[in-house]
């Protein structure tokens, strides 16, 4: 007998960035029969795991119930990266690798990858780059076909104090004379990013060299919809019916993608009563989970 677990762990990303980590499981019969099945890891959105409501924090518990395992990364994009100048886009894929890694070596042969808003994008970058033979599949949560065109798309809706054109001008001279390995940066504020007023509930907060590489127009990594044809693994895309960031064409269009490029191993299960956050409702969430996922059992 496998007893259920509930384990912190802590390792580092191929740069040194230290990962913590939570392994969520339930009893099993036997070890093997832990390992044989599908385990999911979770890369969450901006604010990380720990701080999130729905997806991250409610999804492990009920996967448990249903004989799932998972395993929760906290990502350099959590809580406070972006603001910071830690949460480059482009350095996020380091640790996906590392968690996978920790997952291979425990023994684990199903590794099913569920990203949720920018951590979907993030799994994106990831699978398009070599994924490990473990990684069986892709769950995408609220996945916008583009960040950058999202965050242009929003600033300008709500006529943002700066505007979208004038933070790329000003970060072409802040990252001089590349972003890549500039030593300059600076945080900056985006008035009425998020709704019509200046109310600090309206604000978002980077850091010119986290934007550039996250929402700027040269952040290509994150323009799924670009790279999104070279995932070749089994993709499930769930969306939250009523969700208000992300429109429904957008999972539409890459479904559209992934097909044309000869990926037909692709779903779309829209999630009635949700916004953003799926797990808005559980119940259909977790049975549109746990069917996808059974296809990956022996």
């Amino acid at each position: 007998m496998v007893s259920r677990q509930r384990r912190l762990l802590s390792f580092q990303a191929e740069d040194g960035f230290l990962i913590n980590a939570l392994l969520v499981s339930g009893e099993f019969t036997r070890e093997k029969d832990l390992y044989d099945t599908p385990i999911v890891l979770l890369v969450h959105g901006v604010l990380g795991h720990f701080l999130a409501r729905g997806t991250p924090r409610l999804l492990p518990n009920a996967l448990e119930e249903n004989g799932i395992s998972s395993f929760l990364i906290n990502s350099r994009m959590a809580f406070t990266g972006q603001m910071f100048g830690g949460a480059i886009f482009d350095e996020s894929i380091m640790d996906v690798e590392a968690a996978v890694d920790v997952l291979v070596k425990e023994g684990f042969r199903k590794i099913i990858i569920l990203g949720w808003s920018l951590g979907a994008n993030i799994s994106v970058y990831y699978a398009v780059n070599n994924p490990h033979p473990s990684v069986k599949g892709l769950i995408l949560e609220g996945c916008s076909s583009s960040l950058p065109r999202s965050n242009k798309r929003r600033l300008e809706k709500w006529n943002s104090v700066p505007s979208y054109d004038h933070i790329y001008q000003i970060a072409k001279k802040v990252l001089r004379p590349d972003p890549v390995t500039t030593q300059n940066d600076r945080v900056f504020i985006i008035y009425r990013a998020m709704g019509p007023t200046f109310d600090p509930s309206d604000v978002e907060l980077y850091t010119y060299r986290t934007w550039w590489f996250m929402r700027g127009p040269e952040a290509y990594n994150a323009k799924t919809n670009e790279i999104i044809s070279g995932v070749k693994i089994p993709v499930l895309f769930i969306h939250g019916a009523e969700d208000y960031i992300v429109g429904h064409e957008e999972p539409e269009s890459l479904v559209e993608i992934l097909n044309t490029a000869g990926n037909q191993n692709v779903q779309l299960s829209f999630i009635p009563d949700a916004r953003h956050d799926c797990m808005e409702n559980p119940a259909a969430t977790v049975d549109t989970l746990i069917e996808w996922l059974s296809n990956f059992k022996d």
